[in-house]
């Protein structure tokens, strides 16, 4: 879908004029806010990226720059998280008076914060989604702890975030210390999608785990892989603007249609995928949770809270009744698109049989439900051919394993 980028300006509720970049569709499906991380600017690598592959989705998106970063006016130095907020809001008034009301809020890092917080004094928002949000605003004084001492002391300090001078004075660490992104993530009340990386080492993904815990349902938690914090790379920034119009137009009634697919990178630069197999990692900061790349699909894995883990992920024995699931019915379509069988529609639900060990499960109880113009007998006969397919006789003639140590791959 066309469009173009439309560079515009507002009023902060103090008054500062604030710049602003609107990519806009020629048919807009909803408007959307997005909210940059902590010291960035509208014109990040993933803002932009998002931006536009939504817009080529349908979905118009106003990013903007922050009291006192980028082009906006203002010090940067008098603000903290809740003008922040208040700066959301003031775009969401800006829209809603302009051009539509924002249905979506999406929030990086920082940003991802203050969506989930300013969520609540924007009526007409429908979902929130966050990428690499902390868990508590106070994550960000991690950052600056070093100097801590010195703003207690002076009143200010100057910091350096991201090769750049901030002065960061002490009315921003005690408003940091007011703020409970946790407890609102828990009032929201709208779906929210959290996209976190598990390997991200600036806010860890245990951040994601605390607040996919607070929120209510309808709730979502995306891997993003191995991306880094700021999605650097244009393919993760991609592959996040592809699953938020999915989750979006599911929330809001618009259509969701493909991506076109990001270009493979070469050489050193290409994503550390795992292809012909599976590949799984430790995840830093998480007791239990593995990042997975399946011929390099990424998902994460993980163990309930009853196990100690965080519940970011299915846990490795489920799945292989996802894939028992799943390879069922991908043979019994194969199979009825050969002999030209009307299969409307395939249901296959996997059991685990009673009594069995949770982490050893000896028996599974398969049901299939088909629907079409079938008789019964071609019915019967799909049934035979989902416990043909590849996962289950895997699992019912065994396999064998050779396991041997590796110094890397």
């Amino acid at each position: 879908m066309t469009g173009e980028t439309r560079k515009t300006e507002f009023k902060s509720a103090e008054g500062e004029t604030l710049a602003a970049a609107l990519d806009l569709p020629e048919r807009p499906h909803a408007f959307a806010l997005f909210a940059h991380c902590f010291s960035c600017t509208k014109d990040i690598k993933a803002a932009r990226e998002i931006a536009r592959a939504l817009r080529a989705e349908g979905f118009a998106v106003m990013r903007f720059d922050f009291t006192g970063l980028g082009a906006s006016e203002g010090e940067f130095a008098n603000t903290n998280f809740s003008s922040n907020v208040d700066d959301l809001v003031a775009a969401a008034d800006y829209l809603r008076e302009t051009y539509e009301a924002p249905s979506i809020l999406i929030g990086h890092s920082l940003g991802g914060a203050a969506a989930i917080v300013a969520a609540s004094r924007i009526p007409e928002v429908k979902g929130v989604a966050t990428i690499g949000a902390p868990a508590e605003a106070g994550h960000v004084a991690k950052q600056i702890s070093e100097h801590r001492d010195e703003i207690e002391q002076k009143g200010f300090a100057t910091v350096d975030l991201a090769g750049r001078p901030f002065t960061i004075k002490k009315q921003f660490l005690e408003d940091l210390e007011n703020q409970d992104v946790t407890t609102a993530a828990e009032k929201l009340k709208k779906p929210l999608l959290i996209m976190h990386a598990p390997l991200d080492k600036t806010v860890g993904v245990e951040n994601a785990a605390k607040i996919f815990a607070a929120a209510k349902h309808p709730k979502s938690f995306i891997s993003l892989d191995d991306a880094d914090h700021l999605l650097s790379k244009p393919e993760d920034a991609r592959y996040a603007a592809s699953v938020l119009a999915a989750w979006a137009g599911r929330y809001i009634g618009a259509p969701a249609g493909d991506l076109e697919p990001a270009p493979a990178t070469q050489g050193a630069n290409a994503a550390p995928s795992f292809k012909g197999g599976a590949l799984a990692q430790t995840v830093p900061g998480e007791p239990l949770a593995v990042a997975l790349s399946v011929d390099g699909h990424p998902m994460t894995l993980d163990a309930g809270a009853e196990e100690g883990g965080h519940d970011l992920g299915p846990n490795p024995t489920r799945t292989v009744e996802g894939a028992l699931a799943a390879c069922g019915i991908m043979t019994i379509k194969m199979y009825a698109r050969r002999k030209g069988w009307d299969v409307q529609s395939a249901e296959i639900r996997i059991r685990r049989g009673e009594s069995q060990d949770s982490h050893a499960p000896n028996a599974y109880e398969k049901e299939l439900a088909v629907s079409g113009d079938l008789d019964d007998e071609q019915k019967a006969r799909l049934l035979e051919i989902a416990d043909k397919c590849p996962v289950h006789r895997l699992l019912t003639q065994g396999v064998t394993v050779n396991s041997r140590l590796v110094s890397k791959f």
